[in-house]
């Protein structure tokens, strides 16, 4: 359902000021199961061994493969808008979303 199918039934959705303020990830982990999607947002910082999960997304199988169109969508929307993203040249490691490529997350 896009958002103005949303916006024509009347959804209504609640974010609280601390909901608002957000959290900052620049580092994200995401596993499977049969039955669901797990997405580990986290920020890792120079220098520090750890990074620290923020923020923990469970989605069903369906959702995650709609959080994928709906991101692709965005991204060209904003790349029409602002131009291309330029990502930089990163060796073939594990499918983590990293700033500092460490390849020592999981997929």
């Amino acid at each position: 359902m896009n958002e103005n199918e949303q916006k024509q039934q009347g959804l209504q959705i609640e974010l609280s000021p601390e909901k608002a303020q957000g959290e900052y990830a620049n580092f994200a982990i995401i596993t499977h199961s049969s039955s669901e999607f797990i997405v580990d947002f986290a920020r890792m910082l120079p220098g520090l061994p750890k990074a620290q999960v923020r923020s923990r997304v469970i989605l069903a199988p369906e959702h995650a493969k709609r959080l994928l169109g709906a991101l692709q969508e965005n991204i060209m929307r904003y790349e029409r808008t602002f131009g291309p993203i330029k990502m930089p040249e990163q060796k073939q490691e594990p499918r983590t979303i990293s700033p500092f490529g460490s390849g020592k997350g999981e997929a």
